[in-house]
């Protein structure tokens, strides 16, 4: 069952990040960046999004330990 959630989780977090990451690249597209600009936005907002994740997960953690 815990597996069973941990993996949701992940998948759900990716899929967040890839939403967030082609939401950033288009909107950028949209400002008139050139398309490897906006690849460099999409790739922070993917990463941001990720880390994001790691924070809440490790602090979530530290709280229930």
């Amino acid at each position: 069952m815990n597996v069973a959630v941990a993996l949701l989780t992940t998948a759900l977090v990716i899929v967040v990040a890839l939403m967030a990451a082609a939401s950033a690249a288009k909107l950028a597209r949209l400002d008139g960046a050139t398309y490897p600009a906006a690849l460099t936005r999409a790739a922070i907002a993917f990463a941001s999004v990720i880390t994001l994740a790691a924070a809440v997960t490790s602090a979530l953690a530290a709280l229930f330990t």
